[in-house]
């Protein structure tokens, strides 16, 4: 694994990630709850905001001219472009500055931002935990099952299912979200978390 060159980060980073409708918003709201060192920088989006969803909570719903023009002005860390339709990125002051001062930051990502934070964070200072469903067919069951979906857009769902899940070997930690046992997925994250927080960012 190919770290980055801030050799002046001293805190940790731990990055979720998984398919759209996994259960990651979930298992985010629950870290929040119940882990209140951990900071978790705002990201910029250009999709739309779900239902509850309030701006400057968990996204910056801005559009897509605003967007590029961020890129431009190189204030992203990371930004990707997702189900081939909507922008996503990092500010770089959302990550590297509370890492600079040695704290503990958590951030929702997708496939392509992770390889783009490889190559700036160290990967001493650096975990990865995918979050996924046991099949496409149970995480249909759920997308379909939360709100209309358009065809189209489930075949897009389907398409990043497929390229996504072909990355959580890559990854540090997986979690398996089973349908009607979130008991015992919340369990096994604090397993994950505690094993990271146990474990010195110099041995990360």
């Amino acid at each position: 694994m190919q770290g980055g060159n801030q050799e002046n980060i001293t805190g940790k980073l731990i990055l979720i990630l998984g398919p759209s409708g996994s259960g990651k918003g979930t298992l985010i709201r629950y870290i929040k709850a119940n882990y209140p060192n951990y900071l978790f920088p705002v990201s910029c989006t250009t999709r739309p905001p779900r239902p509850r969803e309030v701006d400057g909570e968990i996204y910056y719903f801005i559009t897509k001219e605003e967007f590029k023009e961020k890129i431009e002005q190189d204030k992203f860390l990371e930004w990707a472009i997702v189900h081939e339709e909507n922008y996503y990125g990092t500010l770089k002051s959302e990550i590297l500055d509370p890492l600079k001062q040695g704290k503990t930051v958590f951030r929702e990502v997708d496939v392509q931002g992770v390889e783009s934070i490889k190559k700036i964070i160290p990967a001493k200072n650096l975990r990865t935990i995918f979050v996924t469903t046991e099949s496409w067919q149970d995480l249909e069951k759920r997308i379909t099952g939360r709100s209309d979906v358009a065809p189209t857009e489930l075949e897009h769902r389907h398409k990043s299912f497929e390229k996504e899940i072909r990355f959580k070997d890559q990854c540090d930690f997986i979690i398996v979200n089973r349908q009607g046992k979130l008991n015992a997925t919340k369990r096994e994250l604090n397993r994950i978390l505690n094993k990271i927080e146990k474990t010195s960012s110099t041995n990360l």
